[in-house]
């Protein structure tokens, strides 16, 4: 591909580009047009290009909370023709989130029809369902039409659209908003319109005002869904003054008792944007894994509202344990994000602190105040105007009517015999008959002096900042009174919730099953269920045959040590079950094909191992050293070739007995041997040909027992062997195996 390439620059001529240059400044013209045009949401109203259109093309179609329904796919139909070319399908997805009551803490579109539920399930098409605006909305839009925002030309520059809302409702805060642009992302969980409203007049108050006075009024999050928020104050209050953190909100919950002591759980409340059937799949999914051992069963009965029901498998069972189970595993607790990353007055997308976001609301209340006065202040200075003509006209009535009978050009006369206006001249000229009775004169006499005060006050409150702020605080006092009360208002979401101490065993997740593990000499591993009997005859792949055969349970972890001086942990539930070969081990661990297996058991806490290499050197590991989580495991025993390992064994006992391949055996107190967490150790046993064959700790006084066929022999007159570590050692007892192994 060329490293140059030709663009026409504008006018049609053609400029010289570097290709990256060319393709790193339209992806940048992408990226800042996703975030700022459609992903983030300004700060100052709380909507996205999508949604402010929706609102403002129900305004022109006159959708009023007062009106009639129309079509959702009228809607639809005119904001994507008019204002947004984007799909159909995405802005009436947009629109039908706007009406979800379970999405939305205060819808602001009113739906008629199936607009989806809290199931998931999806909404009827938009030819089908009918929308009009919501008392919230035309807060939003109040006094748009007054010059309170400025307005730019659509898509295809025939018609027009405000860049912003009035908003005299905090949207922003009180809906929430989520989206994700390209490089950022905003998430902001919805709150309680009452308490919004009460932080932002303690901010008008006391500009000065912290978060912590703020979080006085905001107790958290308010979700349309309701649940029990367990967040700690001083993670909230991190999250607040950050502008980033999370909120753990809980399904709300009660017992119901039943017959002779029974009692099932009635969930009432689920967390926010949770769907209730993924829910409900998700705990019936994971109670036939038996991975919820104290849940016997479980039924949704819901109607509107939410009801699952949830039986425990024994009446004895504490309700806050099962409940703790259910949290852990399941949706019935989730984490909502906070990252309140928006668009500032100056469309810079910025992650702001609550008291930041709140600031921003205010000042563009403040903004649009100005300008809806100026805007009626404009007003009153034309129509007192007209009315200052009215009145001369009425002063000198017979006048007017000869000038306007007998000139041929009324209009110029008058202006020069009583010194009109244009305007005032105009309309005298356009006035009606009817309106020259005295009645009317005193109408427009009181109309006068009505605006007049009316300017007087505008004037007033245009030359004081003190006096503007108050009118916004009772603004916002009228909002909160509007829409902080009643059953919209009340809050929702229960907060101040202290996480109860309940103690959950964590095996209580997962059922404890017992299985058999099986490793064959060539590498194999399987596990079948419960502890078969390993007298009992185990089918191998030909030329294969049993290694190492284990009872476990699907909780144990079990340890694999390999003659490359690594240990391995494998996860007993991990491991293949069936009737089959199983799985080779190298597929499961970082294994080479020299590297053979010399020990496999379960973990237990508290224990010891001798872990030796062929050349006769080792030492004493704790269990806990030798697991590792890692699929390349953990070096334990440092070996060189052409060393390997060759032993790990259980050290409980006080003695250990060493045979070599010499033949020769060797017995010494345990407490010579060091305990290390890994190394090459100490000399074992010397040798002058060969090298370790077999390692056994046991307790001298039981004396060391060893297998012979089927029968076990154990030897208690042990003096001739013992010694110290390193020594030679001696031929063992008559009838000792010929493979030189204890086992």
């Amino acid at each position: 591909m060329p490293d140059d390439v030709k663009t026409l620059a504008p006018g049609g001529a053609e400029r010289e580009t570097r290709l990256a240059d060319a393709l790193s400044e339209r992806y940048l013209a992408y990226a800042l047009s996703t975030i700022t045009a459609r992903s983030l949401p300004d700060v100052r109203d709380g909507l996205k290009p999508v949604h402010r259109r929706l609102l403002w093309a129900m305004r022109q179609l006159r959708l009023d909370p007062e009106a009639g329904f129309k079509k959702c796919a009228r809607i639809v139909g005119d904001v994507m023709g008019k204002y947004h070319p984007h799909g159909d399908a995405a802005i009436y997805e947009a629109m039908v989130r706007l009406a979800q009551d379970f999405a939305a803490r205060y819808p602001l579109v009113e739906g008629q029809g199936n607009f989806g539920n809290i199931d998931g399930d999806n909404p009827a098409a938009m030819r089908y369902t009918e929308a009009r605006l919501t008392e919230v909305a035309q807060a939003l839009l109040e006094g748009i039409e007054e010059d309170a925002v400025d307005f730019r030309a659509t898509y295809d520059g025939e018609e027009r659209e405000p860049i912003v809302l009035p908003a005299a409702f905090p949207h922003l805060l009180a809906n929430g908003a989520a989206g994700i642009a390209v490089g950022m992302a905003t998430s902001i969980p919805p709150h309680n319109a009452g308490e919004l409203c009460a932080a932002a007049l303690e901010l008008v108050r006391n500009p000065n005002a912290g978060t912590d006075r703020l979080l006085r009024h905001i107790k958290g999050p308010d979700f349309p869904t309701g649940g029990i928020l367990v967040e700690s104050a001083e993670a909230m209050r991190e999250a607040y003054e950050t502008g980033r953190g999370g909120f753990r909100v809980r399904a709300k919950w009660e017992v119901e008792k039943g017959k002779a002591g029974s009692w099932v759980i009635i969930v009432t409340e689920i967390p926010y944007q949770v769907q209730k059937a993924r829910l409900i799949e998700q705990i019936a999914q994971l109670l036939e894994e038996k991975k919820l051992p104290l849940l016997a069963d479980l039924r949704d009965e819901s109607t509107e509202q939410v009801r699952i029901v949830l039986e425990p498998k024994s009446r004895n069972v504490e309700p806050a344990v099962l409940m703790e189970t259910l949290f852990r595993a399941t949706a019935l607790e989730s984490r909502f994000s906070l990252n309140m990353n928006v668009l500032d007055a100056d469309r810079t997308p910025r992650v702001m602190s609550l008291k930041e976001v709140l600031r921003a609301w205010l000042d563009h209340r403040h903004e649009v105040l100005q300008r809806r006065t100026n805007h009626r202040l404009g007003a009153i200075a034309r129509r007192l105007e007209i009315l200052d003509g009215y009145l001369i006209a009425y002063l000198n009535l017979d006048e007017v009517i000869r000038i306007i009978r007998e000139e041929d050009e009324p209009k110029p006369r008058l202006m020069e015999r009583f010194g009109l206006t244009d305007t005032q001249a105009e309309a005298i000229l356009n006035m009606r008959l009817r309106a020259l009775r005295r009645l009317e004169e005193m109408e427009i006499r009181k109309e006068h002096k009505k605006l007049s005060a009316e300017q007087k006050k505008l004037q007033a409150l245009m030359k004081s900042e003190a006096a503007r702020w108050e009118a916004i605080a009772e603004e916002i006092e009228s909002m909160r009174a509007r829409f902080g009360g009643g059953a919209l208002g009340a809050r929702r979401t229960a907060t101040g919730a202290v996480l109860p101490e309940v103690v959950v065993d964590e095996a209580a997740f997962v059922e404890r099953e017992p299985i058999t593990v099986i490793l064959s000499e060539k590498g194999w591993i399987r596990a079948q269920k419960g502890h078969v009997s390993l007298d009992g005859e185990l089918r191998f792949k030909e030329g294969d045959s049993l290694f190492i055969a284990l009872h476990a349970e699907t909780t144990d972890r079990l340890v694999l040590f390999a003659t490359n001086g690594k240990a391995f942990t494998l996860k007993a539930d991990s491991i293949p079950r069936g009737r089959g070969d199983g799985q080779p081990v190298r597929l499961m661990l970082d294994l080479t094909n020299e590297d053979a297996v010399v020990a496999l058991f379960v973990h237990r806490e508290g224990l010891r191992y001798l872990v030796a290499a062929s050349d006769g050197k080792g030492f004493l590991v704790k269990a806990e050293d030798l697991l590792a989580e890692k699929r390349t495991g953990k070096q334990v025993l440092n070996v060189d070739p052409p060393a390997e390992a060759a032993v790990c064994a259980p050290a409980e006992g006080d003695s250990i007995a060493v045979i070599g391949e010499n033949r020769k055996l060797l017995i010494f107190p345990l407490d010579q041997v060091p305990e290390m967490t890994r190394g090459r150790g100490v000399q074992l046993q010397s040798y002058r040909d060969g090298g370790l064959a077999d390692a056994k700790v046991f307790t001298r006084k039981e004396g060391l027992s060893w297998m012979l066929g089927e029968r076990t022999r154990t030897e208690t007159d042990l003096r001739a062997w013992v010694g110290n570590r390193a020594g030679a050692g001696k031929a063992p007892p008559n009838g000792f195996p010929r493979s030189n192994r204890f086992e």
